[in-house]
This record gives structure tokens, sequence and C-alpha cells, in this order.
């Protein structure tokens, strides 16, 4: 029997740094939400656990067995073992929070095949920050370091997004120290798409002091005609929301001629 999921690419909508705390993270607000497009994961039953990765980014993964896929396994309690393929799509180190996306899949994967034990997202948490959220793979409000999840009214599923990266990788550890440490405001009050427009990426001004080309991807996007393009995570991914399918079609072949060497991948929100 085998079991497939797909590990859908995170974005931020808005990601509002708001102090740096003593144990070395960071206290945030973000607007979490999901492409219908990412890795692909399949599970088979096995006699001990095991990762092969293939596709695009495969060898940007240079020590499977210190990959978030094994840990996540390794997280989880259930009888047998599983032997995982992992199709890489998304670009590693790329604010499209990958690998944790991969994590969350793997969640799903033994959910349906053995269940969760009930403190799951205590043990997703462990993984990383982003992991939680990355199991629901839903719209929704994240504080804390981004495990503490809120429900919010969300009226973007559906709305055609494009994801830009100019193959650059961009660890976020360098990103986050390089934040200014000014408090700029919590996340606005209203549905997702009210916070979305009126919020921001607080990582956006470091990101681009590391990474420069991340500005030009804005601008580029910028002149697309879209709802919103924005930095997600600490980068080096934008992405950009459009009104209809076909103008966000007619930007991705835009940007495709003009920027043949960058990362693209289209999509919808969940």
């Amino acid at each position: 029997m085998r079991t497939s999921d797909t590990a859908y690419a995170k974005i931020n909508l808005a990601l509002h740094v708001r102090r740096r705390r003593e144990d070395g993270y960071h206290e945030l607000e973000t607007l979490f939400a999901f492409v219908d497009k990412g890795d692909r994961l399949t599970a088979r039953a096995a006699e001990q656990d095991a990762l092969e990765t293939v596709g695009e980014f495969a060898t940007a993964l240079d020590n499977p067995f210190d990959n978030i896929v094994m840990q996540a396994l390794g997280a989880l309690p259930r009888p047998g073992g599983l032997a995982i393929t992992l199709e890489k799509n998304l670009p590693v180190a790329a604010g499209l929070g990958g690998g944790s996306a991969d994590a969350g899949a793997v969640f799903r994967i033994i959910e349906q095949m053995h269940g969760l034990p009930d403190d799951w997202e205590e043990r997703a948490a462990k993984l990383g920050a982003d992991v939680p959220a990355c199991v629901k793979s839903f719209t929704c409000v994240g504080r804390g370091t981004g495990t503490e999840l809120e429900p919010i009214d969300s009226d973007l599923a559906g709305t055609p997004v494009l994801l830009i990266n100019p193959r650059v990788p961009l660890s976020t550890g360098p990103v986050f120290a390089a934040w200014d440490g000014e408090d700029r405001g919590p996340l606005p009050e209203g549905d997702a798409r009210a916070v979305m427009l009126a919020g921001r990426n607080d990582l956006e001004a470091p990101a681009i002091a590391q990474c420069p080309v991340i500005a030009d991807v804005l601008a580029a996007l910028g002149e697309t005609n879209p709802l919103l393009a924005r930095m997600s995570g600490s980068g080096a991914t934008c992405f950009a929301l459009y009104h209809s399918e076909d103008t966000a079609r007619d930007a991705a072949a835009r940007l495709a001629s003009s920027h043949p060497d960058w990362w693209q991948m289209q999509g919808r929100l969940r």
C-alpha cells in the first residue's frame, strides 16, 4: 500500500517581528497561507524507515539522514517503518517552509495510516516553528515563534499566486539577526485579505541587504498588475497574488521570458 501527500508551499502573507527573546528566538505575528503545489511525498510500509530524494532540488539535500523528513518519522510512534520518496520541487532555504512542509506531509501521512498522538502539535513544534502550521496547511495566524496558531476568516482561497525565487539560497538565521530590532506594531485586525493588505514583512529590508536581487524580484512582480507582491518568510522567494488566472499566467510568461534563470511556480491559495 502506498500513500501520497503534497507538502504545500508555505508563504507568509504578512510577517511582523515584535521583539528578540532571551532564548534566541523572535516573537512574531504572521499570517500563514499555503499554495496548492509543493514537494510530493510517497510512503510505503517497510521494515525500517528510509528516505529517497528525487526532483529538481534533490541535490540540495546533501545528508538524507539529517533530513527533517527522517526527524519527523522519528518524532511519531507507529508500528513498523516507512520508506518515503521525496520529490523535491521547492528550492531550499527559500522562505517557503520547504522542509517544514515536508515534515507536515509526513505527519498527515502517518495520521492517515495510524493516527496521531494527542500531543502531535508539541512534537511538531520541536521540529521547527513552522511545522505545526504546515501540518494543518490552511490560512491561519501564527504567534509566539509561529507555533501558536489561531484561525482566521479567509476569503483568499483559490486566489491565483505566482512564486519567484532567484535561485539564491538565503538562510533564516542571518536574516533574523540583521533585523533592526524596531517593533513596528502588531498584525492588523480583520479577515485574511484585510490583514494581508495592511500588513508587511519586517524581514524584507534585512533580507534585501544580504541578497539584493530580492529587490529586483519584487520590482519585476510589481510590474505585473498584482493584487499584492511581497517577500515570503526570510526570503529569497517572493510571491504575487492576482485577481484572475489569466493575469497570473501572463505574469509568469513575462517573467519566464525576461528572467529565464529565476525559478517559478504557479498555483492557487488553498
